[in-house]
């Protein structure tokens, strides 16, 4: 990397501030890029732009959009007595994906994580509350990340509607289908255990 013309050296840098690529990985992609002819060269740098100033938060849901309401939070099909809360649009993406959910979304951007300095207003929680006045909305899935922070993000939720009326549920966790046993940790064994439902 130390005899990299200048430019090469910047972008092989910029490739690595990306998360999972590492020096060598980084170095291919940069002469990938040089490779590449000028339209497509362009195109990548629009789209990369385009993200950073196209890209806004559904005024909604706190989703990613190109529009102010974003596609999901516009489809009359959908089901608005159901709000799956999730931590980032990356997870609804992984929801949609399954094709089997078909009510809405509240994407909290974050988790409570006291260690990284990140609290309840700093994440999208305030907005959670507001959307929840709607009367429609009858049940709300805590679908957060089986990790501390998201166990503690889906608690603290799960207590500021206690007396709301709107039931709270949490997204089942434990083993993989196809799993063994003896290859699961701990943490994945106790919440199977603690998840088990009568046959």
């Amino acid at each position: 990397m130390i005899f990299l013309p200048e430019p090469m050296l910047r972008l092989v840098e910029s490739f690595m501030r990306l998360p999972g690529i590492g020096p060598k990985t980084a170095q291919r992609l940069a002469f990938f890029v040089l490779k590449m002819n000028d339209k497509d060269v362009n195109e990548f740098a629009k789209a990369l732009q385009s993200v950073k100033t196209d890209i806004v938060f559904c005024q909604e849901c706190q989703n990613i959009s190109d529009t102010p309401t974003c596609r999901i939070c516009n489809d009359l099909q959908r089901d608005h007595s159901i709000v799956c809360v999730v931590e980032q649009p990356k997870d609804v993406i992984a929801i949609e994906r399954m094709q089997e959910y078909n009510g809405k979304y509240h994407v909290l951007q974050g988790a409570i994580s006291p260690m990284e300095d990140i609290g309840p207003d700093d994440i999208k929680i305030k907005e959670l509350l507001v959307r929840l006045n709607d009367e429609r909305i009858q049940e709300v899935i805590l679908a957060t990340d089986p990790n501390i922070e998201g166990e503690a993000t889906a608690m603290y939720i799960s207590r500021l509607l206690k007396s709301s009326g709107i039931k709270v549920t949490r997204i089942a966790h434990g083993l993989p289908v196809g799993g063994d046993l003896d290859y699961a940790d701990e943490i994945t064994l106790a919440k199977a255990i603690e998840g088990r439902k009568i046959l």
